[in-house]
């Protein structure tokens, strides 16, 4: 489908009409790829299952404007209201999760369209490190992203991938080739300019509001060893701002925790959407 601005994006959409959708929301710099595992998983549950590829992510088109959280969360409503999904289920990771928080509280509830929301390894309320937030990660963190991804975007992707993103950095952890060539796939499908900007988007954007106006139920969800998103500084801080939150928080798992460990998560977010 095609947003108001021309921006050309990709969807799956898979399941029965009649079934209760459920919408996942990918992180940087991926694809609705990402979500494999999870739409399969809740396919299999009787769900219909929906997933977009991002403004500049993917297969979506390379377009050279909005890579910011409010054109993310407008293009995700186009979907939604494209498809005329009611009664969803939000399920974003990381930026993704960025995503949601917007979309829900600016878009989903406003016009009744959301049942629950799941924020896993999410980003919100604000990354960066400010006088108001003085525990965030320091901006050269980013800046450090911003210059490697300019530099050699290709070797900035493997090093994350084969790295902290699924802590394969870690000792004892086994690292899956086939895991680091895929989220490598699909970052490599997306545009560069998106990538570059959507560093900003993701660690720049203060959400605090976003939380406090979300009074759907929300499960929040981390690993304490996420070494992309601090979880004290992320999830933490999730659960104390929004209305009505579940917080589970996992011990020992990454930032990539959904396909590591899709084998526990999976059936978490089923017995939380179940409730």
């Amino acid at each position: 489908m095609t947003t108001e601005d021309g921006a050309e994006i990709y969807y799956k959409d898979w399941g029965s009409h009649d079934a209760q959708p459920i919408m996942f929301h990918h992180g940087w710099p991926l694809s609705a790829d990402d979500w494999d595992a999870q739409m399969l998983y809740f396919l299999g549950k009787g769900f219909r299952v929906i997933a977009s590829d991002r403004r500049g992510h993917g297969r979506s088109t390379q377009i050279s404007t909005g890579h910011d959280m409010d054109h993310y969360a407008s293009d995700a409503s186009a979907v939604v209201e494209h498809l005329d999904l009611r009664n969803a289920i939000h399920i974003g990771h990381s930026t993704g999760g960025g995503q949601v928080a917007r979309y829900v509280a600016k878009y989903g509830e406003p016009q009744g369209r959301v049942a629950k929301a799941v924020l896993v390894s999410s980003v919100p309320p604000l990354m960066v490190q400010t006088e108001a937030n003085p525990e965030g990660t320091p901006i050269s963190v980013f800046d450090g992203f911003r210059a490697a991804l300019a530099a050699n975007r290709a070797e900035f992707f493997q090093a994350v991938a084969s790295g902290p993103f699924y802590g394969f950095n870690r000792p004892g952890v086994t690292v899956s080739e086939p895991v680091v060539a895929n989220w490598w796939r699909q970052g490599m499908m997306g545009s560069a300019l998106a990538h570059y900007e959507g560093i900003k988007a993701f660690s720049e954007t203060d959400q605090t509001e976003d939380l406090k106006a979300i009074s759907v139920p929300v499960l929040v969800t981390q690993g304490d060893d996420d070494q992309i998103v601090p979880y004290k500084d992320a999830s933490i801080k999730q659960a104390e701002l929004l209305q009505n939150a579940t917080l589970k928080i996992y011990e020992g798992y990454p930032h990539g925790m959904l396909t590591t460990h899709a084998d526990v998560i999976n059936p978490d977010i089923l017995a939380f959407i179940q409730q």
